[in-house]
């Protein structure tokens, strides 16, 4: 698959008239970040984002199969996916370095992979920052954490120093929604619990992963030692149940296989909309 494929299965979307197509921001080298919406902007809104590791981009594909299967359903409220945080991270992982027009950039992340030019295993942004590891959520104190330039886990120079992470931030405070899911591969687990939520938001959010459980298969795991990805900001900030749903098993290889799409698409496409209707029962309450 190259970078221009998963794109288009992407902007496709927006020929569907039962959803919303639309720009959520723009990569550090302006790549559009798109979004959709399902469902009406009425009632409890849920926000998915996927593919903000770069390796891990089967999960936009996940997420693109979840928003086909979404337009044929009626939704208790609305749904948000930004089925690619990472468009750049993405394109390095898909199709090498060749499209980089600038030289010293080449050289640098050339450096930075230890002068491989095979970027399979890349988890970063085209800065060699792990977004997922760079929000001001605990940043820095990952029990994974690195401090210098890397193809996975740096955190960056401070706190939301990337421009997609800052436009996942905007984003989320534009809509504000109830609920986060981020996808991510491996392990067929869903973690919970940031480590600053209170212990009534840690109930809430434990309820929520059993539930979200009942749909998928997955396995409900309290979050330790990982901080500083987008759950745990929506959690801080937010004050929102957020959860991270690793598709595919974990005895996958890294990138997941694309046969390991379909089967995760079925596991998880009601999650959403079974959510809403859990929202709007325990607002009820």
């Amino acid at each position: 698959m190259t970078f221009e494929e998963l794109n288009s299965m992407i902007t496709s979307l927006s020929s569907n008239p039962n959803l919303d197509f639309f720009v959520a921001g723009y990569s550090t080298l302006g790549n559009p970040i798109y979004a959709v919406h399902l469902g009406t902007y009425e009632g409890k809104q849920i926000l998915i984002e996927a593919g903000i590791h770069a390796r891990e981009y089967p999960s936009t594909l996940v997420a693109i199969g979840m928003i086909e299967y979404m337009t044929t359903q009626t939704l208790d409220g609305g749904v948000y996916v930004i089925p690619l945080s990472n468009p750049d991270g993405v394109k390095i992982v898909l199709d090498g370095l060749d499209f980089l027009t600038c030289q010293k950039l080449r050289e640098f992340l050339l450096n930075v992979n230890d002068n491989n030019l095979d970027f399979s295993q890349w988890k970063a942004n085209a800065m060699a920052v792990d977004l997922n590891v760079n929000f001001d959520a605990l940043w820095g104190e990952g029990t994974q954490n690195v401090f210098c330039p890397a193809p996975g886990n740096f955190v960056g120079y401070y706190p939301e120093s990337e421009r997609e992470v800052r436009a996942l931030i905007d984003f989320s405070y534009r809509v504000q929604p109830d609920l986060t899911l981020s996808l991510h591969t491996k392990g067929d687990v869903i973690y919970y619990g940031f480590e600053l939520l209170t212990a009534e938001e840690l109930e809430r959010d434990r309820i929520l992963a059993e539930y979200i459980s009942t749909i998928n298969g997955y396995i409900p795991t309290k979050t330790v030692g990982s901080v500083g990805g987008y759950s745990d900001w929506a959690s801080e900030y937010l004050k929102v149940p957020a959860f991270t749903i690793e598709l595919a098993p974990a005895t996958a290889p890294t990138p997941v296989p694309l046969e390991y799409v379909q089967p995760a698409i079925e596991k998880n496409k009601d999650v959403p909309s079974l959510l809403l209707k859990k929202l709007n029962e325990n607002q009820g309450e």
